[in-house]
């Protein structure tokens, strides 16, 4: 079977470094998507709950403290993932200096995801481009 080329590799230059990225054929779903009945009550479901999570997010005081509880509690699940007894009570209590109620290492484990995420985040924040080296980077800071 073949299929013949199904993209390219274009060199570019971001954030003063040179990088080679592969850029696939654009892939138009075969058949086009049927955006009616069944499915165009679910995006519109999709949408209305969409605007009910930005319409309350103008509510918050401050919306840095939601995603600073958001991030925290998405790392203590991802670190769960990997057996840590540790709690949200437990990682506050860690980055305030007192002593958690787990072995500190699980501890260290949660804080080291938050610490990689906002790594990661940061450095695309200032151009660096979603590449192999971040990942490889961005888990340095996690291990």
């Amino acid at each position: 079977m073949n299929r013949g080329l199904i993209g390219r590799y274009e060199t570019s230059q971001i954030g003063g470094e040179h990088v080679r990225a592969y850029i696939p054929k654009p892939l138009p779903p075969v058949p086009f998507l049927d955006l009616t009945g069944a499915r165009q009550v679910l995006l519109e479901q999709a949408l209305l709950a969409l605007g009910r999570l930005d319409s309350v997010s103008t509510l918050l005081p401050d919306p840095h403290l939601f995603l600073y509880s958001y991030v925290r509690k998405e790392a203590l699940l991802s670190s769960q993932i990997e057996g840590t007894q540790s709690s949200l009570s437990d990682l506050l209590l860690f980055e305030l200096e007192e002593a958690p109620g787990v072995p500190q290492d699980d501890v260290t484990d949660v804080s080291n995801y938050v610490a990689a995420l906002e790594y990661g985040l940061e450095r695309l924040r200032e151009g660096f481009p979603l590449s192999n080296r971040l990942i490889r980077e961005v888990h340095a800071q996690l291990l």
